[in-house]
């Protein structure tokens, strides 16, 4: 059994405790200063608390809090050596964060696919931590960055179920507007993305490939994908991506500069 605390019941920490209570092999604690948090992710945890000493022996301490609430939760904890500090907060390195504590920080980007176990996330370390990884197998799928990486990590990752959510709701709505039933045309959407992220990440072909196979000549995909390649669709994506990258920078500054004071 893996004793796993989470300090900070918001959307991230209760994905993580949802998606950690449907696998073997984790007892979890669930910390949050808001009890009606707490409430809310009752069932999923073995303890909730709202006094920080209970995370205290766990052997990994997920701080899954606000960045510029960090420094404050770092200040209450006291952690050995021999616990593992996983840190998800956008903006805040390690160099930040291990000067605060004596555990073994490890800086992880997850996203909210962590309730369904169908998370993806970006991990960086200076040596791979065994309990870390079993978490993160059990969630979803996860690489191995170098921290100077984790900006845009944070950005295609960790923003990026959003940006995915509109480009569906965009094609939810349209096909509503040519007629089909919103619920219809939701589990249509929703489930191409789904089906077309799992082509991708099971197989060999290169997404340019994968596009040419499903595009027939004189075909209807073509005549969707020439609309696409005409357009800036691809630029303006990217230039959300480059967006959110940017910010999670400025966080990382941000967060630096608060250390030094």
């Amino acid at each position: 059994m893996i004793d796993v605390s989470v300090i900070g019941c918001g959307n991230m920490g209760s994905a993580l405790i949802t998606g950690l209570s449907q696998a073997d092999g984790y007892t979890i604690t669930a910390y949050d200063v808001a009890p009606e948090a707490l409430e809310a992710i009752e069932q999923y945890a073995d303890r909730t608390t709202t006094d920080i000493a209970d995370v205290h022996d766990s052997e990994v301490v997920v701080l899954a809090v606000k960045p510029d609430i960090v420094p404050l939760v770092l200040d209450d904890l006291e952690l050995d050596a021999d616990t593992t500090l996983v840190t998800i907060a956008a903006g805040v390195s390690t160099d930040v964060v291990q000067p605060q504590t004596d555990a073994t920080v490890v800086r992880v980007m997850p996203n909210l696919a962590a309730e369904t176990r169908d998370m993806a996330a970006a991990v960086s370390w200076d040596e791979p931590d065994e309990n870390v990884a079993q978490m993160l197998s059990d969630l979803g799928e996860y690489v191995e960055i170098d921290e100077d990486l984790m900006d845009v990590a944070t950005a295609l990752n960790g923003s990026g179920p959003a940006f995915v959510f509109y480009l569906l709701g965009a094609m939810q709505k349209r096909a509503v507007e040519e007629g089909l039933d919103e619920e219809d045309a939701e589990v249509l959407a929703a489930q191409t993305f789904k089906g077309a992220a799992e082509t991708v990440l099971r197989s060999d072909k290169e997404v340019d490939e994968l596009i040419d196979a499903v595009c027939s000549p004189n075909g209807t995909t073509i005549e969707g994908m020439e609309v696409l390649w005409d357009s800036d669709v691809e630029e303006v994506v990217g230039d959300a991506l480059s967006a959110a990258s940017q910010r999670s920078a400025e966080l990382a500054e941000e967060a630096a500069k608060d250390a030094e004071q």
